[in-house]
């Protein structure tokens, strides 16, 4: 049967993995490159990628910021596109490290901010796929937690827009949708008490709905209302976006 989804076979892109899923969410990274396969993309993994330099620009160390990032943009260097499973990720190599060098400058950093993509933004509104074939088995209420690294870019409607394609699929709206879950990388170091009590507010409105399933697209948010949940009791399933893509593809 036709892949209703495939665009041209041999397109190939770059896979950001992220240290989250280096280091804890190893599926996510499987499920990015079994939905790019899917659609028919070439996956090209450089090994020797390490990080996009986002914990040491966000603590205000950027002499080493800089040094990882510079070693980024050479691990990615080319005319590739860099697809990456995280919003806060890909925010730092198109933002983030444009801030850091703003003052000089580098033409390689500004070949990765131009190349980078988070997934669902890539799928959505780079390669122009709007309807996803995937199906859950039973009706399945989500919940979708926009990250804030998110914000201004084209991953938040991309996510809705296949999630809402999805049959049995039905997005749930809660207050607050667009607050902070508290993470925030190194400020939930910094401020423990600040962070989980954001968290748990986000927590508190999520529950409200009674969703089946919350879904996001940075594992750091995810991570950081699971580790409240488990912690207070209010354990709620959790996927990454792509994730969902992936299990609820139909088979022909």
């Amino acid at each position: 049967m036709a892949n209703p989804t495939a665009r041209p076979l041999g397109k190939r892109v770059l896979l950001m993995g992220t240290c989250l899923c280096d280091a804890f969410y190893d599926d996510v990274a499987r499920a990015t490159v079994e939905v790019l396969e899917h659609l028919g993309l070439s996956v090209d993994f450089p090994e020797n990628q390490t990080c996009c330099s986002q914990p040491a620009f966000n603590s205000g160390d950027w002499t080493a910021s800089r040094k990882v990032a510079r070693h980024c943009a050479e691990v990615f260097a080319g005319e590739l596109p860099v697809i990456v499973p995280s919003g806060s990720c890909a925010a730092m190599n198109r933002h983030g490290n444009l801030l850091q060098f703003e003052e000089n400058p580098e033409p390689a950093i500004d070949s990765l901010a131009s190349r980078t993509w988070e997934v669902i933004d890539f799928i959505v509104n780079g390669l122009g796929i709007k309807t996803w074939p995937g199906k859950f088995e039973t009706p399945t209420r989500l919940a979708f937690h926009r990250s804030c690294h998110s914000r201004g870019t084209g991953t938040g409607d991309a996510v809705l827009t296949l999630l809402s394609s999805i049959e049995n699929a039905e997005i749930i709206p809660f207050g607050q949708a667009e607050q902070c879950c508290g993470f925030g990388g190194t400020f939930c170091v910094t401020f423990p008490h600040i962070s989980g009590r954001m968290g748990t507010l986000k927590l508190d409105h999520i529950l409200d709905i009674h969703p089946d399933l919350l879904v996001g697209i940075d594992m750091s948010c995810l991570m950081h209302l699971n580790g409240l949940a488990q912690s207070q009791g209010r354990q709620i399933p959790q996927l990454h976006a792509i994730q969902v893509l992936r299990n609820t593809l139909k088979t022909p």
